[in-house]
């Protein structure tokens, strides 16, 4: 359903490579790079995630609310996702934990240019 979801950025080549290595474990990488917006994923036929410019040449603006959750497999692969972010540029949100017990496993950050991320795994 989903087909891809859109962050705006400030600087391409520092979102393409953030994200480039953070999402790499799960099989993703810069599938079309079009200057002033890049897809990322694991195929062109699959959800991917969009890092962009924002088309009106206005700065971008993380929005309140808003939020791009990331399933990686397991706590502990959540456990490394947050600390990749972490070690990347990211800024804490939320540190790893089980948030619903025996429900929802989550970490939370904001990538460098303030879009919230979320690593989950539920069970």
């Amino acid at each position: 359903m989903i087909g891809y979801v859109t962050l705006g950025v400030s600087d391409m080549a520092k979102a393409k490579q953030f994200y480039s290595e953070l999402l790499g474990e799960l099989g993703a990488k810069v599938l079309l790079d079009m200057e002033r917006i890049a897809f990322i994923g694991k195929s062109m036929s699959a959800p991917m995630l969009a890092v962009c410019t924002p088309y009106n040449g206005e700065p971008n603006h993380p929005g309140n609310g808003n939020m791009l959750a990331v399933q990686p497999g397991s706590k502990e692969s959540v456990d490394a996702h947050y600390q990749k972010a972490i070690d990347l540029g990211a800024t804490c949100d939320g540190e790893p934990g089980q948030r619903i017990p025996d429900q929802f496993y989550g970490a939370y950050v904001k990538d460098p240019d303030g879009n919230k991320l979320a690593f989950f795994h539920f069970g």
